[in-house]
């Protein structure tokens, strides 16, 4: 078997043969049988007997042949016992037929008796798909229509109703082989034959009739034989054939296998990796990240040439980030051309060249030092090391690589298309030669193609028609412009152009002073306008002229200035250097961007430089998401302009001083302001493209260092443990619920991820004499008892609210005060000691996603999901790698960095891989726990030369081989040990040192070194290290090898116990004989052997880090230091008034508190006068306390009168405050003009929002969000907006009666003239929120689609033309009349689709005037109006 046959030709989808389908209205699931009964494929015929009772009785009833109920009992029973009766013979006669294995049975049993060859394969698995029957049935009454009960009744008797048409027909399209071989295929056929209606006449007649032969002859002179029908027999055939997929003329019935494709759809295939593609990755033997990266190079092959100008290219695009010093550039460029060799030639990945190639990434150098008189034999030099290239840059090598790839596959195809062009219209371009080679960007290569089709357009065009459209992928269509100046070029009017006296690439070559080259500007004897009338000029009819052959002389000088590829290069330069950026807010903005918008910060911003922005690529990107927002409009310009336009015109201009020089100097000057405004227009587009791709690759690269750091740790360590031991666990959580009233879920989690034990406590509360509190709470106990007999290494606490401190809080005191302690271990003085238990705040932003994942539901049914949070706290707390590996693409969803959210997400995704390979490969898989564990198995995808195909193949490579690994060497097969290849020798030599199997000392084949780091080629230097620490001579060596094999060095270092001994080993003498005759440099690999001897894969992760209080405080509250600090205005809730200070609560949790000189400046008033418990107010932040969550707030009117606003650092050019001043201006004339003064009303949900700005703001809310706004009815009305669904709100006018004065809120809030509130809060919870929920209800059922009218329409539509005798209705949300639906109804497929209005009202729908409390009422209600109007109309 080879590593191809490993690949399954079956798709592992999702149990295709226990399909579902569901009801179109009602939604419940329709489980369909697969027609098969125990193991010999028998068609199943044991249905349940009073199911059977039940489809004749209704069937009867439908026939209209007997009425329901109307049979006496006794005969109904009497006819039940007969059918049970007729059944139990029916069964006992077929299972006294023999199957499969009875005959083998009675062949064991008799060896004369032929043995039947078994059928292949036996099993089948069913197919998605089917063909449903249509049964015409009785017109159905008014009284059914619209009946869901009906509906799904009669979609049950349809079904029964359906007979059988023979095997071959009932399991048409769903049966489909798993192996297609020719005696299965000729074994089909067979059964085709027997399942197919017989086709003999009157055969068999005589036999079952008792007729004699004159009978017989008169039956076939009056009715025939039948064979006059053969002909409709032979199209059925034929017709049986073709859907069993038999060519015609196969006469043995062969055909060609189904395949994987002919099956499935495209989509599933590719998201279970089973497509030919991912097939051809699993048996090709490179790595995986390695083939799907150079897939669209995979034709491009790099000449030595190329490859060392690939070196060099790298080199120089890396060296001015490095800023190494002058001496250390050559052994830099060295080391990137022995990376690309490794990565190119060899094929080797990141980690194993940063693992085992280390010495090639470091430049070592023997410095001299004086010699010491007193120590003559002391050393003459010590080696200086200097670190070239680190993990990240190994990655960014193999970027470039991929980059220049590209490079090179354009300059080959741009080369192509070049020598069609010499070759057929023999063209010679001198620019093109020049500057080809010279591209060394994408840009720069995009110009020289621009320069080629637009010089050689026309010639290009005929090569088309020659060759083909779209020549070697550069072919493009010439656009008029490009005809308008071959025309030109082609014509006498280019005669004007060669008069300019320089050509645009002479031009350009001035302006990049090249080697000091000067071209010199010739003028003509005439001037432009002499010329241009001149018969050698005109050109008519185009140009008959000499004004249109001046203005198209002048165009096309511009022209080719700007397709200049060396003049592209000199704008572009420029524009790096001296390029600046703008941000100018649009008419959109300057409503919208107000000083508390987070835009507001560059909404007047000017003159920012490139390089001031490229520290702050956060900026700019959020700069470009305003722009894409319509808010905003960035322009990238450059600076100095007029000083380079000026040094430009001194390149063009000639240096004779004569009135025609004069003349035609003007005429350059002209063209070249119109080739410069084309070509800002070109640079200022590319350098923002630029810009936004490497603010991206910034972004990106953070983004993996955050990750980085958050795998860089161990499991939580145990006190008295070695690093990376894996502790046992208790976890709990309150979740978002109140500390007291909710229940505290809880998990016990042993190291090996097991969950032994959870549940939940409700009162944790310990005894405190100190704060009033007597007794321990009623679970205290239970959860003492609980860690006394688990005795768990660490208690992990988290949950989504402020109240998780307190949970935190009340653990450490149940700790202290009942003195629980850890396992106990053995300490330095070699005592048996115990720690007091710790307890730690856990990173939750894994478990946030596993609790609700069908990962969770697989492993954990039975669990609730805070209890499924536990477990996930538990184990991050066991191994941070393993959670974060376990997320697959949904790592994501965790940020990384602010930013990342305008960072497209395969970008992100690409750099948090990287991140995971470099960490997997630091720690190494243990495979055969791979084997066994999924949580180890996730980890494989990243391990070197794997991937998530290779991954798979290798654990059923394993499996298949005996699902156990003894050595690493047999992962590339031993056909001596009947083992299977798991990789190929390539993909090996990637993996073998990061899988890594546990050293079994009683097993005389375990190899040590196959516990370690080190690699397989370097087992031979870890013998002689340990043979030399060993002090063996090379007899004690031979001798030891061939008795106990060629591990026995090894083993005998570590039986001895004297790995110690490597250190006292010289490496550096090693490394330089090693280097001298081998010309290999191994000084890092033997200094990683030697560790590796003393402590095989140990733990290099940095111990298990703690949350910092910052972290803490964002993950409670949802807050950070930016969107939450001192001075600014917030909501508070009030929940305790007292005398001298007020107690609330903030949105996000904080407790706050208002001393008393922050309450009020009246002193003849008391707070209890002032404020009320439950009453929300806005208060100031005067100090924030990020570990305890507690705040302190000010209520004082002169303090709220002060917002808070953002303090930015801005130099005097880089802020048009003369705009921002104008615009504010502007607003107030308008607010003047409208007449409206603007309201402020103490109240959490009050905005100063207009109805737009209230939109945009519930844009990201939740559906059901409020806004409060003021008027613009006047100062009596308010403003209520809600979200009712997406991009869908309803502004509500509120009518204030009774108030106190004109900025007060009323007393009386009137709605509609029909609803009335007393304040804003009943207002918003018995008025709106009571909508939302109704609005809720509705889109939740059944009958709710969620698409436009049209759309519903269409589906009701399409739903009468499958079931003709059905009506059927469905409701949809009118977006144009909020807090509306429409209930669309279709009475039949003749019928027109109608539609009614509902109205959602608080607590109630209203439909034609009348209300209904519920969708259930209202749907009984649509009926009954709907048969009433159907009433009315047959009335005569």
């Amino acid at each position: 078997m080879s590593l191809r046959d490993l690949i399954s030709a079956e798709a592992e989808l999702a149990d295709e043969s226990d399909e579902e389908s569901y009801d179109e209205e009602t939604g419940e699931v329709r489980r369909k049988s697969n027609g098969l009964n125990g193991t010999n494929g028998h068609l199943d015929d044991s249905s349940d007997e009073e199911t059977d009772d039940d489809e004749e009785a209704a069937r009867a009833v439908r026939e209209g042949f007997i009425v329901e109920d109307e049979e006496e009992p006794e005969e109904r029973e009497r006819k039940r016992t007969e059918r049970k009766k007729r059944r139990r013979e029916e069964r006992e006669e077929e299972e006294a037929g023999l199957d499969e294995e009875d005959l083998d049975l009675i062949g064991e049993a008799n060896p004369d008796f032929e043995r039947r060859i078994p059928s292949e394969p036996k099993f089948k698995r069913l197919k998605r798909g089917h063909k449903e029957e249509r049964v015409e049935r009785e017109p159905r009454g008014v009284d059914d229509i619209f009946d869901s009960d009906d509906e799904d009744e009669a979609l049950q008797e349809d079904r029964h109703r359906a007979a059988p048409r023979g095997v071959d027909n009932e399991f048409k399209d769903f049966i489909e082989e798993d192996d297609f071989g020719d005696e299965g295929l000729e074994a089909d056929n067979e059964d085709a034959e027997v399942a197919r209606t017989v086709r003999r006449g009157l055969v068999g007649v005589k036999d079952s009739a008792g007729l004699d032969e004159t009978a017989l002859e008169d039956l076939k002179e009056a009715f025939g034989d039948g064979a006059e029908y053969d002909w409709a027999l032979d199209l059925q055939e034929q017709d049986d054939r073709d859907e069993r997929g038999i060519d015609h003329e196969d006469t043995t019935g062969m055909s060609k296998a189904i395949e994987l494709k002919d099956v499935f759809e495209p989509s599933q295939l590719a998201e279970r990796m089973l497509t030919d593609e991912d097939n051809l990755i699993r048996i090709t033997d490179e790595p995986e990240r390695f083939q799907i990266a150079r897939k669209p190079y995979k034709h491009l092959v790099l000449t030595d040439e190329q490859f060392k100008e690939e070196s060099i290219w790298i080199s120089n695009m890396m060296l001015p980030k490095k800023q190494l010093q002058a001496d250390l550039r050559e052994p830099f460029q060295k080391s990137i051309a022995k990376v690309l060799e490794f990565m190119i030639t060899d094929e080797y990945e990141v980690p194993f060249i940063f693992q085992h190639r280390k010495d090639y990434l470091i430049h070592a150098a023997k410095v001299a030092i004086t010699p010491d008189p007193w120590n003559p034999g002391a050393a003459q030099y010590v080696v200086s090391a200097e670190k070239l290239l680190n993990q990240s840059d190994l990655w960014e090598i193999f970027d470039y690589d991929l980059k220049f790839r590209a490079l090179i596959d354009k300059r080959n195809a741009l080369q192509r298309t070049y020598d069609n062009l010499v070759s057929v219209a023999n063209v010679h371009d001198e620019v093109f030669e020049e500057m080809l080679p010279a591209a060394v960007t994408m840009e720069e290569l995009q110009d020289v193609q621009d320069y080629l089709h637009f010089q050689h357009s026309s010639r290009l065009a005929d090569l088309a028609i020659v060759n083909g459209p779209g020549t070697n992928g550069t072919q493009r269509r010439p656009g008029a412009s490009k005809v308008v100046f071959d025309r030109i070029r082609n014509g006498k009017v280019y005669g004007l152009v060669r008069a300019f006296g320089i050509t645009a690439d002479a031009f350009a070559q001035n302006a990049l002073k090249k080697e000091g080259r000067r071209e010199y500007t010739e003028d003509p004897g005439e001037r432009p306008e002499d010329m241009a009338n001149s018969e050698d000029v005109l050109d008519p009819p185009d140009y008959s002229s000499g004004a249109q052959c001046l203005r198209a002389a002048r165009a096309m000088f511009a022209e080719e200035v700007a397709m200049s590829p060396k003049m592209r290069k000199v704008m572009r330069q420029a524009f790096y250097q001296n390029g600046v950026i703008d941000c100018f807010r649009t008419e959109k903005g300057l409503r919208k961007i107000d000083e508390q918008h987070p835009y507001y910060e560059f909404k007047y911003l000017r003159n920012q430089e490139l390089g001031q922005l490229a520290p702050h690529p956060e900026l700019f990107l959020r700069m470009l998401k305003a722009e894409e927002e319509g808010l905003v409009e960035v322009r990238v310009r450059l600076q100095h302009s007029d000083q380079i336009k000026k040094r430009l015109y001194g390149d063009l201009e000639s240096d004779n001083f004569s009135e025609v020089a004069d003349a035609w100097n003007r005429e350059r000057r002209e063209a070249l302001d119109m080739a410069l405004v084309k070509l800002d227009k070109i640079m200022a587009r590319g350098v923002k493209e630029n810009m936004k791709t490497e603010c991206e690759n910034q972004v990106a690269r953070v983004c993996r260092e955050e990750f980085g750091k958050k795998l860089d740790q161990a499991p939580y360590k145990p006190k008295g443990m070695m690093l990376g031991t894996v502790p046992r666990v208790l976890a709990l959580s309150n979740g978002a619920g109140t500390l007291g009233r909710d229940p505290v879920n809880w998990a016990w989690v042993e190291e090996d991820g097991r969950v032994f034990e959870n549940g939940k406590f409700l009162n944790l509360t310990v005894a405190d004499p100190e704060r009033g509190i007597e007794e321990d709470g009623a679970d205290v106990s239970a959860f003492v008892e609980l860690v006394i007999r688990r005795r768990p290494d660490v208690i992990g606490v988290s949950g989504f609210s402020a109240d998780t401190r307190k949970l935190y809080k009340q653990i450490e005191r149940i700790v202290e005060k009942k003195d629980l302690r850890g396992a106990p271990y053995t300490n330095e003085d070699d005592q048996d000691v115990s720690d007091r238990l710790e307890v730690v705040i856990v990173n939750d932003e894994v478990a946030r996603l596993y609790q609700s994942s069908d990962r969770a539901n697989m492993e954990h049914p039975g669990f609730a999901p805070l209890t499924k949070y536990c477990v996930a706290l538990a184990k991050y707390l066991q191994n941070p790698m393993k959670e974060y590996a376990s997320l697959g693409k949904n790592i994501t969803s965790i940020s990384f960095d602010p930013s990342q959210q305008y960072v497209p997400q395969e970008k992100i995704l690409k750099q948090l891989e990287t991140a995971m390979v470099d960490m997997v490969n630091l720690c190494g898989v243990d495979i055969n726990e791979a084997v066994n564990d999924t949580y180890t198995a996730n980890l494989l995808p990243f391990v070197c030369g794997l991937g998530p195909r290779k991954a798979s193949q290798l654990l059923k490579a394993i499996i298949l081989n005996g699902g156990i690994v003894s050595t690493r060497a047999e992962l590339v097969g031993d056909a001596d040990q009947h083992k299977l290849p798991a990789v190929g020798p390539r993909v090996w030599n990637n993996c073998a040192s990061f899988l890594w199997i546990d050293f079994d000392a009683t097993d005389a084949e375990s190899d040590y070194l196959d516990n370690t780091r080190v690699h397989p080629e370097d087992y031979d230097l870890g013998r002689k290290m340990a043979a030399d620490a060993l002090e063996l001579d090379e007899e004690d060596i031979q001798a030891e090898q061939q008795e106990n094999g060629p591990g026995a060095i090894v083993r005998k270092l570590i039986k001895d116990d004297a790995q110690e001994k490597v250190n006292d080993l010289i490496l550096e003498e090693y490394a330089e004989q090693l280097e001298r005759n081998f010309n290999q440099r191994k000084r890092a690999t033997l200094e990683t052997i030697r560790a590796e001897l003393q402590q095989p894969y140990e733990e290099l992760r940095r111990n298990f880090a703690l949350l910092s209080t910052d972290e803490i405080f964002t993950m409670f509250t949802g807050e950070t230091r930016d969107s939450l600090c001192e001075g600014m205005i917030v909501p508070m809730s009030i929940k305790r008034v007292a005398d001298d200070s007020i107690e609330g609560k903030l949105d996000c949790g904080v407790e706050g508190i208002v001393p008393p000189n922050d309450i009020s400046t009246r002193m003849d008033v008391s707070a209890k006068q002032l404020f009320s418990p439950h009453q929300t107010v806005q208060a100031k932040l005067m100090s924030l306390n990020r570990k305890s969550l507690t705040a302190e707030l000010s209520l004082l009117e002169e303090q709220l009168r002060r917002p808070y606003r953002k303090e930015i650092d801005r130099m005097g050019d880089e802020w048009d405050e003369k705009q921002e001043q104008k615009d504010k201006e502007s607003m107030q004339e308008k607010n003047d003009v409208s007449g409206r003064t603007q309201r402020v009303i103490k109240h959490p949900l009050f905005r100063s929002f207009n109805s737009a700005q209230a939109e945009e703001y519930l844009g990201s809310q939740s559906r059901g969000d409020v806004v409060i706004r003021p008027s613009s009815r006047g100062l009596d009305h308010l403003a209520v907006t809600w979200k009712v669904s997406d991009s869908v709100y309803q502004h509500i006018d509120v009518l204030e009666l009774d108030k106190e004065n004109e900025f007060s809120v009323g007393k009386v809030l009137k709605i509609g003239g029909r609803f009335t509130y007393s304040d804003l809060d009943e207002l918003i919870v018995n008025h709106v929120k009571a909508m939302a929920r109704k609005v809720d209800e509705l889109m939740l059922h059944e009958k709710y689609q969620a698409g436009s009218k049209a759309d519903t329409e269409r589906w009701l539509t399409t739903y009468t033309e499958a079931n003709p005798k059905r009506s059927v209705y469905a409701f949809c949300i009118d977006p144009k009349n909020a807090g509306y639906f429409h209930l669309c109804f279709k009475a039949g497929q003749r019928a027109q689709v109608q539609s009614w209005f509902v109205k959602v009202i608080p607590g109630a729908y209203d439909l034609k005037g009348v209300q209904y409390q519920d969708t259930t009422a209202l749907c009984n209600g649509f009926k009954l109006l709907f048969l009433n109007l159907q009433g009315d109309k047959t009335r005569p």
